[in-house]
């Protein structure tokens, strides 16, 4: 397109001369033409792409860059497809562990998160605003958890209190993961590409991951007495126990729903190579 604008003022400019040259300098004979100009071809014009910085295609340049996000820590490299677009791929990782109590039950918890992703980065404006549509290619995002109900210590689940038996205590495991594989959507600022000679860049960008409802699964063992302490039994035969076992895990699952769609906010550091 900008080839046929350029063509198209060439050819304007080129009539605007003709109309303005004076009839008196069309007089008298004309000059012999230059047979060596005549049959020289027309000089080559510039593509937008070399005018502008060089020719952009796959693995023409190549950037990398760390960054920080609300997917932990990572690393990221991008390489243009065209003047206007790249392609880019990153992983994240983070880890976190704490403590805390829910209902009576202790939880010994981990957070673990390992991603991939990729996204096509399309510039607008040739610059460095960018909207770029991604794939969470690898959602390995997760909290797992140790738990345990000390012998005499209350706990509820489902609306039910038991007592937790100190001959065999109440433990198990928790876990609550998300969809392996969502789409994702982010803007921002900075091309680890950039068309410029420029080689260090500061990219910033926020948008949102769908990656689904939380899957939270709570197995407990051990034996549970009624809330005076009396007629423990074994967790693992007793039905009612295991319908409230499902009913916290739902309950996980509705408190943590708004984490269907994550944020994303990320800060980097890059170099064009």
């Amino acid at each position: 397109m900008r080839k046929l604008w350029l063509f198209a003022a060439a050819v304007m400019l080129g009539c605007l001369s003709l109309l303005l040259t004076p009839c008196s300098a069309q007089s008298g004979p004309n000059p012999p033409a230059n047979s060596d100009a005549a049959g020289a071809p027309p000089a080559a014009e510039a593509t937008p792409a070399t005018a502008q910085g060089g020719t952009m295609t796959i693995g023409s340049k190549v950037g990398v860059a760390v960054k920080m996000s609300l997917l932990g820590i990572g690393a990221e490299v991008a390489t243009p497809l065209t003047y206007h677009t790249n392609i880019r791929a990153g992983f994240n990782a983070f880890s976190y562990s704490r403590g805390f109590s829910n209902d009576g039950v202790n939880y010994n918890a981990s957070l673990s998160f390992r991603s991939a992703e990729a996204h096509f980065d399309w510039f607008p404006f040739a610059g460095g605003f960018h909207l770029s549509p991604g794939l969470m290619i690898y959602n390995g995002n997760q909290i797992t958890a140790n738990a345990s109900v000390p012998g005499l210590n209350s706990f509820t689940l489902g609306g039910t209190t038991y007592t937790s038996d100190p001959a065999n205590p109440i433990t198990g495991t928790g876990k609550i993961g998300f969809n392996k594989v969502g789409p994702m959507f982010t803007l921002g600022w900075g091309n680890l590409v950039p068309r410029s000679n420029k080689h260090i860049v500061v990219p910033f960008e926020f948008g949102m991951l769908f990656q689904g409802s939380p899957q939270a699964t709570l197995n407990l063992v051990g034996s549970a007495c009624d809330s005076t302490g009396a007629n423990c039994q074994n967790v693992a035969g007793d039905t009612t126990f295991q319908n409230n076992v499902i009913a916290q895990q739902n309950k996980l699952n509705n408190n943590m729903s708004f984490f269907k769609v994550y944020p994303i906010i990320s800060l980097g550091f890059g170099y064009k190579f």
